[in-house]
């Protein structure tokens, strides 16, 4: 068994694509913030054009991928196709209700991305399944928020339990690689030490756990989202170790920086794109909440936002680590007497990886 901590590269890119806004369901802690990521769903024409748009980038702009994403004419013999060092996960809402996202994934393989994911809720509308095959896509990733049915279904919704695992079963007899992924909140805490048991004979290659980020329905709530540093590093490794026992990738973020770890941004040393129908596109995952993205796609070309957006802030340093975690969610930090903080918040794009 290893365990390692996956590196910020700007070899490997990662296009998180919300395809629509819509949902049948209404998690707790649901992420999307319809009054900044709109209510569109995107035509086919428009994510075909979309997928290409993040496909290529300038040779002459190899070192300087803002640049290279812009007014750029694929037809451009300059132009060299990135898509082979990008993975693309296809988002929501839940993206199984886009009644063409099967021509949105062999779109994405027909242009070469480096890997396909579709994250979903496990209702797999409009008979996903059967529509495209196991070489089209690398994984189906199913989120789940509780080892019980009661304690998942007050977080995601009446049903959805038995849903999601029908979900996965169809899946894995149908050869589609599987993954699953946890939000670990105060709601569910108490239940993630027995996700070994269950994930254990489900097929899945793959855990994730992921942490609560304020925002969407989260923020603002009054509800316990957040774990404690002294319960999140009793728990989530030893966790994560067990389930991997059993041949499952687990990843969940570092979240907190021992005192000899140095701060990085993933905004400054990875490419990550996280795309709204909107047109939004943000670096930063935290950002979503507000009107700071870097970009903005318009008659499908990417044109930079004007100042301040979410780059003003990578540069920033503080002591406390992650700027946005410290301006929206300063709950999981802690100070000492003379008002210095005890650790670091890491960049939340920052994960560990046990196998």
């Amino acid at each position: 068994m290893q365990k390692r901590t996956v590196a910020f590269s700007k070899d490997s890119s990662n296009l998180f694509f919300h395809i629509l806004t819509k949902c049948n369901l209404s998690c707790t802690h649901c992420y999307i913030n319809k009054d900044q990521h709109g209510v569109d769903t995107l035509d086919i024409d428009t994510i075909k054009k979309w997928l290409r748009l993040f496909a290529n980038r300038s040779v002459s702009d190899i070192n300087n991928p803002e640049q290279a994403l812009i007014n750029k004419n694929p037809a451009d013999k300059s132009m060299v196709n990135k898509a082979a060092q990008t993975n693309v996960i296809f988002l929501g809402g839940e993206p199984t209700l886009h009644p063409d996202l099967h021509l949105a994934v062999k779109e994405a393989k027909s242009l070469g991305f480096k890997s396909i994911t579709i994250d979903t809720n496990g209702y797999l509308f409009h008979n996903i399944l059967d529509k495209i095959s196991c070489d089209d896509i690398d994984y189906f990733s199913f989120s789940l928020d509780g080892a019980t049915q009661a304690t998942n279904d007050s977080i995601r919704g009446e049903g959805s339990y038995d849903k999601v695992m029908e979900g996965i079963k169809k899946a894995v007899a149908k050869n589609f690689s599987c993954s699953m992924i946890y939000t670990v909140s105060g709601k569910n805490f108490h239940e993630l030490e027995l996700m070994e048991d269950l994930t254990k004979n489900l097929g899945i290659k793959r855990f994730f756990i992921q942490v609560i980020g304020m925002r969407g329905k989260s923020s603002g709530s009054k509800d316990n989202f957040q774990i404690s540093k002294e319960n999140w590093l009793k728990t989530i490794p030893k966790t994560a170790k067990k389930i991997a026992a059993h041949g499952i990738v687990v990843t969940y973020p570092k979240v907190f920086l021992n005192n000899d770890e140095i701060f990085q941004c993933a905004g400054n040393v990875a490419d990550n794109f996280f795309v709204f129908p909107n047109g939004r596109v943000y670096q930063c995952p935290i950002c979503e909440d507000f009107p700071l993205h870097s970009f903005k796609i318009q008659k499908n070309k990417l044109i930079p936002t004007q100042k301040i957006n979410e780059q003003d802030l990578f540069d920033l340093t503080i002591p406390e680590g992650c700027v946005m975690n410290k301006m929206i969610q300063p709950q999981n930090l802690s100070y000492n007497k003379i008002g210095e903080p005890e650790y670091q918040i890491a960049c939340c794009m920052l994960k560990e990886e046990i196998s």
